[in-house]
């Protein structure tokens, strides 16, 4: 598949992953977040099928990293949570007559331009939908829709099989791929430890921010 736009929702880094605030510092969190996104616009930058890069984000420290790798930074629906993010980028596209959307949050620092590429290459012909779950199969990693509002969607703690419902009530069958870069995505404090300890290890500017939190 050709013409496939990432698109990457990121919300102001001042007070992120709230729900790790157990075990860092808000400081702490903040340089995580913005670490985390670095290591997947890396991973994107370095992918061979993709046609380009947006970032919806209202944040200058997200907006000063997308534009070093490349990004182009929107505020189409930015402060309208991901889901509104997400869409916000989808009417761009559209409005641009671009091809696909290839939607993945900034908290999956393991991602690989492998796997991006992955992605892109199992994809259908359009209209098609392909989705990556989180390792526990509740959230939806990334989603591919060719054209990009294909299908509904709506991001959540517990979204993977409603998205595949949505698929199939638009009359397309998801095409699912499980990536294990992809799927770790960073929330919970029980995530920083299995990030820490995934194997194979890679080294990734997250992987060596946490070391020196003394993870």
């Amino acid at each position: 598949m050709t013409d496939v736009w990432a698109a990457v929702p990121v919300k102001s880094f001042t007070g992120a992953k709230s729900r790790t605030s157990s075990i860092l510092t808000p400081a702490q969190r903040e340089v995580l977040a913005a670490t985390m996104l670095e290591d997947v616009l890396a991973a994107l930058a370095g992918a061979r099928r993709l046609a380009g890069i947006l970032v919806n984000t209202i944040d200058p420290t997200a907006a000063g990293l997308a534009e070093r790798y490349g990004a182009r930074v929107v505020t189409e629906g930015a402060l309208d949570g991901h889901t509104g993010a997400v869409n916000g980028m989808a009417r761009v596209l559209i409005a641009e007559g671009r091809g696909a959307l290839l939607t993945l949050p900034g908290d999956i620092p393991r991602v690989t331009s492998a796997e991006i590429d992955a992605i892109v290459g199992s994809a259908l012909a359009a209209p098609s939908f392909t989705i990556v779950p989180a390792h526990d199969e509740l959230g939806s990693n990334a989603v591919l829709c060719a054209p990009p509002a294909s299908v509904k969607l709506r991001f959540g703690d517990d979204s993977y099989f409603p998205h595949l419902m949505a698929a199939r009530a638009a009359g397309v069958e998801p095409t699912v791929v499980r990536l294990p870069g992809i799927g770790l995505d960073i929330d919970h404090p029980a995530d920083l430890r299995a990030f820490v300890n995934a194997k194979p290890r890679r080294p990734t500017r997250t992987l060596a921010l946490l070391e020196r939190f003394g993870f």
